[in-house]
């Protein structure tokens, strides 16, 4: 089989053909009702395992934030005072989050969630202690780079909601999953304020080490696979030990024959395939790695100002992020109260045809929405106006970064099925990129240009890429037709 071909059967091909004059050996779910299959699962364990993905990724998040407003006390601590280095220490943990998709989505596609979700949890919690023991700042930073490098979560949490629940279910879900970062975001700089005053720095990390022992423990003994080629792959084999039926297979086993030796490599490499042959992709990456370096930009210059314009402590710097989750909060409740409500009004208006592109709207008003607020924080800044202004406008700022960016998962999720982890990962890797670097920039630019001219520099950016989601949802079913790893229209 050519690389550059998907799992799912091709089916103008030849080998789909012997496949189907196979069909009775090959071992599906049952269509009238399989206690196997995800999407059949009682909805009360389903959204069980939705609670622990929000677990996972709250403590990813309270980990990666928890630094945020004494991460210049840290790098000091540590023998290295530059600006530089604190928002390196906090923006690297991105470019950690970049690589490890790479390997993560692709060995999920072909060994399962499960032992990949396990594995990499373990490999957060072992990075995670060597920044608790780190002496010196260089390796503080690296530490945070392997952290980011074994984060799986929000590559594989999108899909594995895509695994139990049909396209008009997901965006609920998703958007419970995507509410506990909001709330880890927001406790992290809180919790670790206080602490680094009293019991210090050290303690903070510490404690996220307890966070990710607590989410391990579940995820080994609560937590069972959700995609469905290895779920097949174990029927296949039990049934072929049950009845001896040693022509048993799945349709996946059957498309691969003989490929094994090329599978890690074709899987690696699918994302980058997924991304190089779908234009939507590449558009809503470019749209994602701008929105998303809106938070990082924001986190890393917030504290400066908390700190130095209105002199606040780092107890009361975390207590100032407050307003920001509230207004990521709302943003959340409300893409959640109308995400799926939108979609199911316009595929009923679409005479029951369902299309991903009806998850964009949300977006569309986040995309405009976003640059404005983040301008109006810079001048706000820039102006010395009272702390509450300050306040508001960052709970503004927040609730505006969730309509932008929330929904883009459900969206990937819905265009891409099968291959969701691989499209997931091309974008995930693209904002990380993003959101390592231009908050480094951009901290370069408020300082020469001044918090108000800086920020609305970047918002006029920002700007620049808000009609990208108005172009998909105008052209995104014609675009998506030129893909093959792309999913239909759904009745």
């Amino acid at each position: 089989m050519d690389e550059t071909n998907p799992l799912l059967p091709d089916r103008t091909s030849e080998r789909v053909r012997q496949i189907e004059d196979a069909r009775d050996d090959v071992v599906d779910f049952d269509p009238c009702g399989d206690a196997e299959n995800p999407l059949e699962w009682a909805p009360g364990y389903k959204w069980a395992i939705v609670g622990l993905l929000a677990f996972m990724a709250f403590t990813v998040t309270f980990t990666c934030i928890s630094v945020v407003p004494i991460a210049s006390r840290i790098t000091t601590d540590l023998g290295d005072p530059r600006k530089s280095s604190s928002v390196l220490l906090v923006t690297i943990w991105e470019l950690g989050e970049a690589a490890g998709p790479l390997l993560m989505a692709p060995l999920s596609e072909m060994f399962g969630r499960y032992p990949v979700i396990n594995a990499a949890n373990v490999g957060f919690i072992g990075a995670t202690v060597l920044a608790a023991l780190s002496q010196k700042a260089p390796l503080f930073i690296a530490a945070r780079f392997l952290t980011g490098l074994a984060v799986a979560t929000n590559v594989l949490n999108p899909a594995i909601v895509g695994d139990m629940f049909v396209t008009e279910q997901r965006g609920s879900a998703m958007s419970l999953v995507q509410l506990a970062p909001i709330t880890g975001g927001a406790v992290g700089p809180l919790i670790s304020g206080a602490m680094a005053e009293t019991i210090g720095w050290r303690s903070v990390v510490w404690l996220n080490v307890g966070l990710a022992c607590v989410c391990e423990a579940f995820l080994l003994t609560g937590f069972k696979e959700t995609y469905k080629v290895p779920i097949l792959r174990r029927k296949a084999a039990r049934l072929r030990q049950e009845t001896g039926g040693k022509a048993l297979r799945t349709a996946f086993d059957l498309m691969d024959d003989e490929q094994s030796t090329r599978k890690l490599w074709d899987a690696m490499m699918r994302p980058v395939l997924v991304f190089a042959d779908s234009f939507v992709l590449q558009l809503i990456c470019l749209f994602g790695a701008m929105t998303f370096s809106y938070y990082y930009i924001f986190s890393t210059t917030y504290p400066d100002v908390l700190m130095q314009t209105y002199h606040l402590t780092p107890a009361q710097t975390g207590l100032a992020f407050i307003p920001f989750t509230f207004g990521s909060i709302v943003g959340t409740l409300v893409c959640n109260a109308l995400l799926d409500k939108i979609y199911i009004k316009l595929r009923d208006a679409n005479n029951g045809v369902g299309r991903p592109e009806y998850r964009l709207p949300i977006i569309i008003v986040g995309a405009f929405a976003l640059p404005i607020t983040f301008t109006m924080y810079g001048w706000t800044a820039e102006l010395g106006l009272p702390l509450a202004v300050v306040l508001i406008t960052s709970g503004l700022f927040g609730f505006a970064m969730n309509f932008a960016f929330m929904p883009v998962f459900t969206f990937v999720v819905d265009v891409f099925g099968l291959y969701s982890a691989s499209a997931i990962t091309a974008m995930i890797v693209t904002r990380c990129v993003a959101a390592t670097f231009l908050p480094l920039a951009a901290v370069s630019l408020i300082k020469q240009l001044g918090a108000g001219f800086g920020c609305t520099v970047l918002g006029t950016v920002g700007l620049a890429f808000a009609p990208i989601p108005v172009l998909i949802f105008l052209y995104g079913p014609a675009w998506r037709q030129h893909s093959k790893y792309t999913m239909g229209d759904s009745a």
